[in-house]
């Protein structure tokens, strides 16, 4: 089980952004970046709810002074164009967009992952 604090995937908020954009933190949970395949089947439930998205697989890298972090993410973006006029719409499409990406995300990692590097100490991989 995930917990709370530690969210698969949620929306990005950014200054001017303009569209909406939800983040899936695929390699944290899974240990492997999602497939070709994987992200076909996303773009297809989420085509259901909208005429547009982008997906965007990323392996960043960022390194500081003290530390080094290698992130396998899915980025999810809609379109303005694609939005309700309406906040509230926004809001429950914002949200079952999220649902969906959750719902995806442990899909993929149940049915195929990589053993995760123990990056919570005290905390097992199995808690994820």
């Amino acid at each position: 089980m995930v917990t709370s604090e530690l969210p698969i995937a949620f929306v990005a908020l950014e200054e001017g952004q303009p569209e909406l954009e939800i983040r899936v933190n695929f390699g944290v949970f899974a240990g492997r970046e999602a497939t070709p395949a994987e992200l076909d089947e996303l773009g297809h439930t989420i085509k259901l709810l909208v005429e547009h998205v982008t997906l965007v697989l990323e392996h960043r890298h960022e390194l500081n002074g003290d530390s080094e972090t290698s992130l396998h993410q899915v980025r999810i973006a809609i379109p303005k164009s694609e939005l309700p006029d309406d906040a509230v719409e926004v809001e429950w499409m914002r949200d079952r967009l999220v649902g969906v990406a959750e719902r995806w995300a442990r899909e993929c990692i149940d049915s195929r992952h990589a053993e995760v590097i123990e990056l919570f100490p005290g905390v097992s991989p199995n808690a994820f």
